[in-house]
Parts: structure tokens; sequence; C-alpha cells
């Protein structure tokens, strides 16, 4: 029998990994490993993995959780298993999720993910699938076109051989799209969502139209910025793609001006910096660089922003036309 695995990357969250972890030690089909991805954190989830003798864990800083899917998945395939079971720690499966993704009949390149339900009503997806609104709504258990990575993913080592690994860099919001568009349009693998398989999560509270706290908007750096790789793993034609960010960034300008209450303007402003690393492939910044030019004064971001505008001009015309950033197929 295929051997399989379990990838969960945790940061900061022990008493949600450990709910987490339980799950996965109580499911009906047994796993043959669990491998915890620690980013770094700072509470006391390193001092519990030591505890723990039946897992295996990685501690490495923290990169994000691109950078952890991407260490927990090479892992695990380098390591020889067949199928790979990706979560954050904020959720858990279900008792007999892994029994009924992995029985589900579907080709073995076929990206399987589990029906991410609400954790707390457990009938209400987390996100939009297809166009049920709860699981009691779903009429067949195969729901084809739809996966939401990382949220009980299941990845065959054979989608890994082809397509590669989820890129490091991005760090969150926006890199669990990207390696999901490498997978269903550059390689053409199909994508199905499983029913009787549940992974309860946290309800969504994200919304680009609320209202965000400039100083602290760190991760809208990551937002605008990754969408332009996710565009490039949609589309093989890098003008269309750069076509379809841009108007994406039009659509964020108009959502700032609508529904956005405080510092208007200098969120128009900051929509400019995240775009311009995206052309350029800057992936340079960490959450503690953009906190501190967040909140730097406004004559320090004008110079900044002023140092880099010769970069950026010079950068961009050539990035436009360079290769797409993709991961390089595992080798077998």
């Amino acid at each position: 029998m295929e051997k399989a695995i379990a990838v969960v990357v945790s940061y900061n969250r022990r008493a949600l990994l450990s709910e987490c972890i339980n799950a996965l030690r109580n499911q009906t089909r047994k796993l043959d490993a669990i491998l915890v991805v620690n980013n770094g954190s700072t509470d006391d989830t390193e001092q519990w993995l030591q505890e723990q003798p039946d897992l295996v864990f990685i501690t490495q800083k923290n990169v994000g959780s691109s950078g952890g899917f991407h260490a927990g998945i090479s892992w695990a395939y380098k390591n020889g298993y067949s199928w790979i079971w990706c979560m954050d720690d904020d959720g858990y499966p279900k008792e007999d999720a892994l029994e009924n993704i992995l029985a589900v009949e579907t080709e073995t390149l076929c990206l399987r993910n589990c029906a991410v339900i609400n954790k707390e009503d457990k009938k209400s997806f987390v996100w939009k699938t297809k166009n049920f609104a709860t699981i009691d709504e779903v009429d067949s258990n195969v729901i084809y076109g739809v996966g939401h990575p990382f949220n009980g993913t299941l990845l065959h080592r054979n989608i890994v051989e082809r397509v590669g690994l989820p890129t490091p860099s991005l760090f969150l919001w926006g890199d669990e799209s990207e390696y999901l568009q490498r997978i269903i349009r550059r390689n053409r693998i199909p994508v199905c969502t499983v029913a009787n398989s549940v992974h309860y999560h946290p309800a969504s509270a994200f919304s680009y139209k609320n209202d965000w706290d400039f100083k602290n908007s760190w991760k809208m750096y990551y937002y605008v910025r990754n969408r332009l790789h996710i565009q490039n793993a949609k589309f093989s034609n890098k003008l269309v793609a750069f076509a379809n960010y841009s108007c994406f960034l039009l659509a964020m300008a108009a959502v700032v001006m609508v529904y956005q209450k405080t510092d208007k303007l200098k969120k128009l402003s900051f929509i400019v910096w995240p775009a311009m690393d995206a052309v350029t492939n800057d992936f340079s910044q960490s959450p503690v660089t953009i906190l501190q030019r967040l909140n730097s004064s406004p004559q320090q971001r004008w110079n900044e922003g002023l140092k880099n505008h010769i970069k950026y001009t010079r950068q961009a015309f050539n990035s436009l036309f360079a290769p797409t950033r993709t991961e390089t197929p595992m080798s077998a």
C-alpha cells in the first residue's frame, strides 16, 4: 500500500496545532507519518514538538506558508511518500477524512481537496465552492473543478514530480493560488473537492473591501505583489498576464477610493510599491521591513520611493519579457 504523510505548517499557534495533530492521530485510515514544519515559532511550539515521539518536525525561520509547504512537501517527496496531505495548523480533518479522500475514484494525477467547512457551524463552506453554500446542498460526492489549497489538500508524488514545489519566495496570501494555477493550467491536471472528506477551518475573515489599518497592513503587500505571479502561472503569455494584473490594480485602486474610510491617499501610494516589486521580481521584503516602511515618516517614504523609482524603471521593461518564475519539476 502506498504510504501517506500529513504535512502541517505552523507558526505560533500551539493550541490549534495540538488540535490538528490529535485529529490526524485519530484518522480511521492511519497515517504513515505526520510532519510538522515549525516556521520559527516563538511560543512553546518547539518544546511541545520535542515531547511528541510520534511526530517528525522541521524547525526553520519564518518563511511564511509558501516556505513552509515548500520545505514540507520537499521532505515528504524525497523520503518516498506517495500521498502528501497538506494543511495549516488552524484547521483539522474529520476522523474519516483521509480514508474518504483516498477512496474516491479519480485519476492519480488529480489534485484532491477536502471539503473545507466552517469549524463553528460544521456545515457552511468557508470559501466559494461552486454554487453550494453548505455541505448539505451538495448532490455529488466529487465536485470537479474546485479546490482550496492548502486546507486538506492531497497531492500524489507524481504531481510533485511533474509540477515541482510551491514557490517559497511568495511568503503568503497567493502562494497557494500560484501553485494551484501551475497544477491545473500549466500542467492540465484536474482538481476536485471530495464532499465526504471534511476539513474544518475557521470562517474567512478577510475582505479587501474592509477598512484596513495602514500602519499594520503588511499582509496587503503580499496580496498585491503575488497577484502578478498568480497571473503568470495562469497564462502562458506574459503580456496577457500583465494586462490582467493591471486590471486588478485598477480594481484595487477603485476599492480604496470607494470602500476605505481611512488613509485613502496613503493606501493608493502603497499599492504602487508591491506592484513594482512584482514586475521587477523583487522578493526581498519581509514583514519586518514592510512594517518599518509603513511606519516611517512621509518624507522617509517619499525618499525611499524616489530612490527606487530609477531601479523600477530600469528593471520593469526587461522583467516583463523575462522568463516566467516557476519551480523546476522534481526529478524522479
